[in-house]
């Protein structure tokens, strides 16, 4: 491979990039920061968060003495990831824009722009995830001549609890042949300290923003409701089959989201969301068996380095692990690749509020092998109440691929 001497750095404005820069300057790399501009509106205090970050992203970057450019794709975001997150809750999915930004803006307008504009060898992020080429034996075990030494793996961090990995599941693999994550091996705290030692120490006590950074510090059914007309409906409770109250609209809510219906004293929980009748069903409890799943479809499969060779052939089962949510545990799995190219996953134990419009993303040891939306949820044998006929009748459709 070439040989990396400038990179372009994805600065935020937050410690993660600032010392991701800092590092790869101390290696003698040629570093240019870049500020991505995504979002421009203001939130409900008339502030708009990304001038400050863009403000302490420069600041960072004269405390470095490395040049910064700002570049604006809120076009993209709002084509490529927002317009797709409106969509998604019109249709009663639960979208995941993370993700969605990171495979079609970091890691494709972002790195493409950095590549051909301003002759990057190499991108960088502050993202926590590590990268490894070549054959990775712990996964592939013997017969590695299957796999070419370009190909690069994406594995977990060392720090655990900021782990990335997951938001990083759709990254193409050429583009993660020239990412740099320089604080994969590092834990947080680590990574503050070396800014305050740095001399970044207002960087290093800047908070850390959290959710959805588009909605701020509003409620999101009132940042919802700003782009998606509220339509009124039904709720129905699922086991008196009885309709308990009304909702101003099925985007509001998610699977699993405690409900507040009027009149009643009982708590109930979003058990589905049918867009045809524009009903909401819900369930009593927040451990009703009907809120957990033990089994799942999902589009075809974004992998990371190549799709694994238990799944090659007919009837070929992959043991792994699962997550779909950031800090979930992971949970072991058998995958079944059906023959439309879309995978049936089984999982070892049931999980609560499963939902479409999340990512599967399946994990072998410590590599991320990639991700795919689901887009279909199953209730467990526990929730079906041992009802051989409905569960029978569930894995029928999807042996059909009729789901």
């Amino acid at each position: 491979m070439k040989m990396i001497r400038n990179v372009v750095v994805a600065m935020s404005g937050g410690v993660d990039s600032a010392v991701t820069a800092l590092l790869l300057k101390d290696k003698g790399f040629n570093i240019t920061g870049v500020f991505m501009k995504n979002w421009d509106v203001r939130d409900e205090t008339e502030k708009c968060m990304v001038e400050k970050d863009y403000d302490d992203a420069r600041w960072i970057c004269d405390k470095l003495e490395i040049p910064l450019i700002q570049i604006n794709f809120i076009k993209e975001y709002w084509n490529e990831v927002f317009s797709d997150l409106v969509e998604k809750y019109q249709n009663g999915y639960t979208p995941n824009p993370d993700i969605l930004c990171n495979k079609n803006i970091k890691f494709d307008k972002f790195f493409h722009l950095a590549c051909n504009k301003f002759q990057a060898d190499a991108i960088a992020t502050g993202h926590y995830a590590k990268t490894n080429f070549g054959p990775y034996l712990e996964n592939y075990k013997a017969n590695t001549s299957k796999y070419p030494t370009l190909n690069v793996h994406l594995l977990q961090a060392q720090d655990s609890n900021k782990d990335q990995t997951f938001f990083l599941s759709q990254v193409p693999q050429q583009t993660l042949r020239r990412c740099m994550f320089p604080l994969g091996n590092y834990l947080k705290n680590h990574v503050k300290m070396m800014a305050t030692q740095a001399g970044l120490c207002q960087i290093a006590r800047k908070k850390e923003s959290t959710g959805i950074c588009f909605v701020g510090k509003r409620e999101f059914q009132d940042f919802i409701s700003e782009y998606i007309v509220d339509k009124p409906g039904d709720y129905i409770d699922l086991d008196s089959g009885l309709q308990i109250g009304k909702h101003d609209g099925i985007h509001k809510w998610t699977i699993g989201q405690r409900c507040k219906i009027a009149g009643c004293l009982k708590s109930y929980y979003v058990f589905n969301k049918d867009q045809e009748s524009n009903t909401i069903t819900v369930v009593g409890g927040t451990t009703h068996p009907a809120l957990y799943t033990d089994f799942l479809i999902t589009q075809k499969m974004h992998w990371i380095c190549e799709e694994p060779y238990e799944l090659r052939w007919n009837n070929g089962v992959l043991n792994c692990n699962f997550r779909f949510q950031h800090r979930n545990p992971l949970i072991a799995c058998k995958v079944y690749k059906m023959s439309n190219g879309r995978l049936f996953i089984r999982l070892d134990a049931p999980l609560r509020a499963i939902t479409k419009g999340q990512y599967a993303v399946l994990y072998s040891g410590e590599e991320c092998l990639g991700s795919s939306m689901i887009t279909y949820a199953g209730p467990s044998y526990f929730a079906l109440g041992q009802n051989f006929i409905g569960y029978t009748h569930c894995h029928n459709l999807i042996a059909s691929d009729r789901v």
